[in-house]
């Protein structure tokens, strides 16, 4: 029985846990109902794992931090989807535990799986219980037990997993939903695959990825950036790299540096700070620096002279961030050239395309962030497997980010109309946030697969209809679904109706949803927009 682990074994644990994930994908997504039957948490966290996978390939030899922190970093940059999200969480606790440690035992194992519960539970505003949140803290407490009855990390594993079957079974009888359809959780059921999967390893019973996977690319960057230094103010630019080296706050020298000039950005983590900063007295500000800790690199640059010398290498350049013209810029998610069209004419900077069934990444909204030239962003997700993913991103960035927690095309829609570029932070985000509950979204898509949800017997090809995050209906004719939505529409008074009609509807049928609902709801002023987007028939909004 193996006693304990290093950089390699943790290596192949990981690239194991993916490959395991991968095999079972398409498991995982069946398992997925809520709220519709076309899940997708599989694809979720096997593209998160396999970007650790990835990066853990092309690291040779690594010790045991080195392994974890490679792992951590990917993850949290290529999480999709909040069971993606809380994957990378988990294993960002896990890398935090195991910093600096050349070997693990399993007293160290289990700690370093509570740190990754702990983790993922701080992340989560309103943990539910009966998932992924459930499975992994019962397998760490189960952890924890068996270390102080046997240190070695294979035991501990096999407790960690013998628990994890337990709570997983119980998640049926606690979620609805789940005992609705007679399942477990997925999320839940993908934490148990990746332990189980990183037991084999732990036996030489490596996992391999099914030769049809393709490997997720994963672009290199890092957290800082060249700057655009023309038309600038100030003489020198100022940049360096600081080892942390005590407890003092770098919000503190943030202020100090604001005071000596402009186009100052600070990004920090546990182990260094680094800094810009454009400045006449660059010696004030290194002189301030230094009580943070030691210096790694420093390069001091008169911006009028024609040549600069280098300083960090191609691998410490992250990808170039605008470097801020205005106060507030947007981000919205959306799938749908013609949804993307209505989000710019509303002013958004950038668009990301994604949304039900294919979630961008925390990297995808990361570097749609920094092409924005604004100080801060707000995303609006537009869905509510993305927010989680898009909540990771202030801490990657040297921009503020705001998330406005959007759960659907039209609530971004609504968002942005109350979006003032000329007022304040706090006031746009109180207002947009305010705006999401004053309008109420329909949609209409289709059952991907068999399932009784919510009382409802769904069969494969069935047209569905939601009201809100609620299942409305199920009908073969979507006629039937149409109207009673426009029944509903015209019983609770709306008086502005917009429907967005997606690429598999030919406008003449989108013209005829669009009568349904001026017939019914003659109160109401009815729109018709190309959206464009998939998998949605329609996307209804009401106010």
């Amino acid at each position: 029985m193996k006693q304990t682990i290093n950089g390699a074994d943790l290596r192949r644990m990981i690239i194991s846990a993916a490959a395991a994930i991968e095999h079972n994908k398409q498991a995982l997504n069946e398992l997925n109902v809520f709220p519709v039957p076309d899940g997708d948490t599989g694809t979720n966290m096997s593209m998160t794992i396999n970007t650790a996978a990835a990066d853990l390939r092309k690291t040779e030899d690594p010790d045991l931090s080195q392994a974890a922190k490679v792992a951590a970093g990917a993850m949290l940059r290529g999480a999709r989807g909040n069971s993606g999200v809380i994957l990378s969480l988990l294993f960002r606790g896990i890398s935090k535990r195991l910093k600096g440690e050349q070997d693990c035992d399993g007293v160290l194992w289990a700690l370093a799986l509570q740190e990754g519960v702990d983790a993922a539970y701080k992340a989560v505003m309103k943990p539910a219980e009966g998932t992924i949140l459930t499975v992994s803290r019962l397998a760490a407490a189960k952890a924890a037990e068996a270390a102080r009855e046997n240190n070695h990390i294979e035991f501990v594993q096999e407790a960690a997993i013998a628990e994890a079957k337990i709570a997983l079974a119980e998640t049926t009888n606690m979620n609805p939903v789940l005992k609705k359809a007679g399942v477990v959780d997925a999320g839940g059921k993908g934490w148990l695959v990746a332990l189980e999967a990183m037991l084999c390893a732990l036996r030489g019973e490596d996992i391999v990825a099914p030769e049809t996977s393709e490997e997720v690319q994963v672009k290199d960057s890092a957290d800082f950036s060249d700057f655009n230094t023309e038309d600038i103010t100030f003489s020198y630019c100022t940049e360096f790299i600081i080892s942390r080296e005590n407890d003092r706050d770098p919000e503190e020298l943030r202020a100090f540096l604001n005071t000596l000039g402009d186009s100052l950005v600070l990004v920090d983590d546990e182990e260094i700070i680094k800094v810009h900063v454009h400045t006449n007295d660059p010696g004030s500000a290194l002189h301030e620096a230094v009580n943070y800790g030691s210096f790694v690199t420093v390069k001091i640059e008169n911006m009028r002279l024609q040549h600069t010398e280098k300083v960090m290498t191609e691998a410490e350049k992250a990808p170039k961030i605008a470097e801020p013209e205005k106060k507030l810029g947007v981000v919205s998610v959306c799938a749908g050239a013609g949804l993307a069209d209505v989000f710019t004419n509303l002013g958004v900077d950038a668009i990301i395309s994604g949304g039900q069934t294919m979630n961008p990444s925390t990297q995808d909204i990361l570097e749609a962030v920094n092409t924005v030239p604004a100080e801060t962003v707000f995303v609006l997700p537009n869905n509510k497997n993305i927010i989680m993913a898009a909540e990771q991103v202030d801490a990657l960035t040297p921009k503020h980010v705001v998330v406005i927690p959007s759960k659907t095309v039209p609530q971004g829609v609504t968002a942005m109309l109350s979006f003032d570029p000329e007022a304040e932070e706090e006031a746009n985000a109180a207002a947009m946030g305010e705006a999401l509950a004053t309008v109420d979204t329909m949609q209409i898509t289709y059952a991907a697969r068999n399932s009784d949800f919510d009382g409802y017997d769904i069969h494969e090809g069935d047209y569905l209809a939601l009201y809100g995050s609620s299942l409305f209906g199920t009908s073969q004719d979507i006629r039937v679904l149409l109207r009673s939505l426009a029944e509903k529409v015209r019983d609770q008074g709306k008086e502005y109706v917009t429907i967005y009609y997606g690429a598999d509807v030919s406008e003449r049928h989108a013209q005829k949803a669009a009568d349904i609902f001026a017939d019914i709801c003659p109160q109401a002023d009815v729109n018709l927009l190309n959206g464009g987007q998939p998998v949605y028939y329609y996307l209804i909004s009401a106010e």
